[in-house]
């Protein structure tokens, strides 16, 4: 077993206080937007073996096991992160894996380095996620049912949108996403709708989901006037996660979180393609492409939970099923002291609350993680009082 040493990701849409406040320690005057627990090869957590991916790349079999070391090629295949969000992070979306393998083979015979910055593909993998939320998390998640769409868009009583509607009932969902995201910036259309926006969050407004909108749109326009990213904001689920709940996120889904403090976790990847509410490269062209246009009704994720007898005391067991192989989630939490037992690694055990010792060796406080090796065997996992902790593993 390994303690982990998080790499923080200093972003601009990130907070300053919330990983700071979960591991005790004083915030700094920079954003702290995410702090990654893993082995992607551009942050690979510290450890006193040293960088994990090189930990796993000497002795793959050891390490992953024989059956992960050789589905995955030698490489963990998830990651894990802490992330505070203060701010909109950009529209984006996520390739599938044979999305990736082209986008990535096609960008380097194009001869463009690999840490280039409007380089779209750094690897060749896909990069579904899943949210867990522990505050209030804020997001935007799928495309929203067009009917629904509709109705919020009459709901703002603006002629524009009046025309917007009447285009997307004649399916045209595509093609509209695809004018709004080449707009010149700044555009009329995008300040009009925050105007119009503020106005209705300001009244309140009857139907909850019409007053969620307009709040969303006001919040995203105080850093994000005349962005296009704006108007692909008006067809997305608009969702709040309480404590516990989560949204999955697979290739090609159109997202954007807003607001909150969760545990992130990812297929081992770096694939992002942006069309709004960034700084950073975007690509409409190739973000169209890798977008699935079916409408989702609900982008949250049902969680399966129970009580396990645990070898002392008892413990909430919740997992959070994923339709894909590279994690599977698992959250323990308890109020009294307990002990039990987590099967072989690969695994990595991330603690949001209390104190974990793992076969007595490896001390975990709130925001700190440790990797379990395939050779290690089950491990002891105890704690002496409230504890709350996520482990994670190949799925």
């Amino acid at each position: 077993m390994l303690k982990l040493t998080g790499i923080l990701q200093h972003y601009a849409w990130g907070d300053t206080s919330s990983i700071a406040m979960l591991q005790g320690r004083k915030p700094g005057d920079e954003p702290e937007a995410e702090l990654w627990f893993g082995a992607h090869p551009s942050a690979p957590s510290g450890t006193t073996a040293g960088p994990l991916d090189a930990v796993i790349a000497a002795n793959p079999v050891q390490v992953l096991g024989e059956k992960t070391a050789t589905d995955w090629d030698s490489r963990l295949p998830f990651l894990v992160k802490l992330l505070a969000a203060k701010q909109p992070l950009s529209i984006q979306a996520h390739p599938s894996i044979a999305q990736a393998k082209e986008g990535f083979a096609r960008e380097d015979a194009a001869g463009i380095p690999r840490d280039a910055s409007h380089r779209n593909y750094k690897d060749e993998n896909h990069k579904p996620e899943i949210l867990v939320a522990l505050t209030p998390f804020r997001a935007m998640a799928g495309f929203r049912p067009i009917e629904d769409t509709v109705r919020l868009l009459e709901a703002f009583e603006m002629p524009e949108l009046d025309e917007v509607a009447r285009v997307l009932v004649d399916g045209s969902l595509e093609a509209l996403l695809r004018h709004w995201l080449n707009l010149d910036t700044p555009t009329p259309l995008v300040d009009a709708v925050i105007a119009r926006a503020g106005e209705i969050a300001a009244a309140g407004h009857a139907d909850p989901d019409v007053a969620r909108l307009a709040e969303n749109i006001v919040f995203i326009g105080q850093e994000f006037s005349g962005d296009v990213g704006v108007l692909a904001a008006l067809l997305l689920n608009h969702i709040v996660l309480e404590p516990g709940g989560a949204v999955f996120l697979p290739a090609g889904n159109l997202h954007a979180y807003l607001e909150g403090f969760g545990v992130e976790v990812m297929a081992n990847s770096d694939n992002v393609l942006r069309g709004g509410l960034t700084s950073k490269h975007i690509d409409v062209d190739e973000l169209m492409d890798v977008l699935i246009f079916s409408p989702i009704a609900d982008p949250t994720l049902d969680v399966v939970t129970h009580v396990e007898e645990a070898v002392r005391g008892s413990v909430r067991c919740t997992k959070y099923p994923v339709p894909v192989k590279d994690f599977a989630v698992s959250r323990y939490t308890s109020q009294e002291a307990g002990e039990t037992t987590l099967s072989d690694g690969p695994a990595i055990v991330l603690v949001v609350a209390g104190q974990l010792e793992l076969d007595g060796s490896v001390a975990l406080g709130p925001g700190e993680a440790a990797f379990i090796a395939a050779d290690d065997g089950a491990v002891a996992a105890t704690w002496d009082g409230v504890v709350d902790f996520f482990v994670i593993r190949p799925g």
